[in-house]
C-alpha cells in the first residue's frame, strides 16, 4: 500500500502524498521479522480501516510482536492477554470497584484494562468461554462497554486476535465474522530459513526514531473522508457479483454485512494509493476479507489472478509471475516519494516492474 490521499471532491487539490509515511510504518512493523510483510500490510490496512484482524497460525510466528508494533504506530494504550476457558471477566475488563459496591453500584475498575486500550491483542481468542465472548461482541461491534447501568464508549481502534486454527464449532462462527480481516501466519519457508537464523544478529538495533504517523487521529479522519469519495466502478460491481456466484457454487456464503464492509476496505485501499476509484488490483485484498481457510484463500486468489490475466489461462508459472508483479508494485509504492499517474489519472502499475509480468498488471488495470 502506498500513495496519496484523494479528497472527496475530485476537483480539489490533492494533499501531499503520504507514501513515505506508509513506507516508514511498514518498515517499523516488519523490522527484524522474516517473511511477515503480508501480515504487516494486512494489520496496517485493518488499522487504517478501523477494523479488527484475526491472525491464524501456530505459536512462535510473531503474531503478538506485530500487534505490539501496531500499538507503537498508533501511540495509544495497549492491552494483551492469553485467553483460556478459565479466563474470568476481571482479567479483561478489570476488578469490581469495592467503593462502588458499598454504594450499591456494580462498576469495574477499568483503567489499564481492555476498555481503555486503543490497540489490543488477545491470543487464543476462541478458547475463551461464552461469557467472555459475549462481552467482547459489544466491544468489537459498537466500540462500547457496559459499565454498570451505563454503556460507555471505548477508544479501541483495532483489536488483533490470534488463534492456532479457525474454529469448527458453529457457535463460534458469529464471533469469527466480527473480524473483517483474517490473515494466515505460517512458519517461514525453506528459502527464508537462513534469513530467519541471521535475523538474530540484528536484534537490538534501534528503530524507535520518530516517523510520520499514518495512524494519528487527523490522518485517519482525512483518509476516511477520502475513502468516502472513492468511486466503485460498474466493472468492479459486476466482478464482485461474479465472485459471489463462484463462492456460492463452492458452498461459501458471505454475509451482506461482510460484503459492504469489504467494499469500504477496498475504497480505503484505493484512497491510500491516491486513486479516485477502486481498481481491479484492489481485489487481491479479498483473500483477507472473505476467506476463512487456506482452501477458500486459494480459490479467491485464483479467481482474482484470472481477472487480472484476462481471458488467458493462468498456468502455475504465470500465476507466480502475477503475484510477483503485485508484490513488486507494492514495494515500489512504499519506497517511492511520489507516485506516477498517467494522463487519465490512473496509477501507472506497470512502471518499473522489470522482470515481473508487467503486461499482466497493466492490461488488467482499469
Amino acid at each position: 500500500m502506498g500513495g496519496r490521499l484523494v479528497g472527496s471532491n475530485p476537483d480539489d487539490e490533492r494533499p501531499e502524498p503520504f507514501t513515505a509515511a506508509l513506507g516508514h510504518a511498514l518498515a517499523r512493523l516488519t523490522r527484524g521479522l522474516v517473511g511477515r510483510d503480508e501480515q504487516a500490510r494486512c494489520l496496517l490496512l485493518a488499522a487504517l480501516c478501523g477494523e479488527h484482524v484475526l491472525l491464524i497460525g501456530p505459536p512462535g510466528t510473531a503474531k503478538s510482536e506485530l500487534a505490539r508494533r501496531l500499538r507503537e504506530l498508533s501511540g495509544g494504550r495497549y492491552f494483551e492477554r492469553l485467553l483460556t476457558r478459565f479466563t474470568v471477566p476481571e482479567e479483561l475488563f478489570g476488578p469490581l470497584s469495592l467503593a462502588a459496591l458499598d454504594e450499591g453500584r456494580y462498576l469495574r475498575e477499568i483503567d489499564g484494562y481492555l476498555p481503555t486500550a486503543t490497540v489490543a491483542f488477545l491470543d487464543e481468542v476462541f478458547k475463551a468461554n461464552s461469557a467472555i465472548l459475549n462481552a467482547l461482541l459489544t466491544l468489537l461491534n459498537e466500540r462500547a462497554f457496559d459499565q454498570g447501568a451505563e454503556r460507555i464508549a471505548v477508544p479501541l481502534a483495532t483489536l488483533v486476535a490470534a488463534s492456532n486454527e479457525v474454529p469448527a464449532d458453529d457457535s463460534l462462527r458469529a464471533f469469527l465474522d466480527r473480524f473483517l480481516f483474517r490473515c494466515t501466519v505460517a512458519p517461514v519457508t525453506e528459502d527464508a530459513f537462513e534469513a530467519l537464523l541471521r535475523s538474530a544478529e540484528g536484534v537490538g538495533e534501534s528503530g524507535s526514531q520518530a516517523t510520520p504517523s499514518v495512524l494519528s487521529q487527523p490522518s485517519l479522519e482525512a483518509l476516511q473522508v477520502s475513502a468516502r469519495g472513492v468511486v466503485l466502478p460498474e466493472a468492479i460491481v459486476e466482478a464482485l457479483g461474479t465472485l459471489r456466484g463462484v463462492l456460492l457454487e463452492a458452498a461459501i456464503e458471505i454475509s451482506d454485512r461482510r460484503w459492504v464492509q469489504s467494499v469500504r476496505a477496498l475504497k480505503v485501499a484505493a484512497a491510500t494509493h491516491g486513486r479516485p476509484q477502486v481498481a481491479t488490483v484492489d481485489l487481491w485484498l479479498l483473500r483477507w476479507l472473505l476467506a476463512t481457510d487456506a482452501a477458500q484463500t486459494r480459490l479467491i486468489e485464483t479467481w482474482v489472478a484470472d481477472r487480472l490475466g484476462g481471458a488467458r489461462a493462468l498456468e502455475p508459472v504465470r500465476l507466480a509471475r502475477v503475484a510477483q508483479a503485485w508484490d513488486k508494485q507494492l514495494e515500489i509504492e512504499v519506497t517511492a516519494t511520489e507516485l506516477a499517474f498517467d494522463d487519465s489519472g490512473k496509477l501507472a502499475l506497470a512502471r518499473g516492474l522489470g522482470g515481473a509480468d508487467a503486461g499482466t498488471m497493466s492490461d488488467a488495470a482499469p
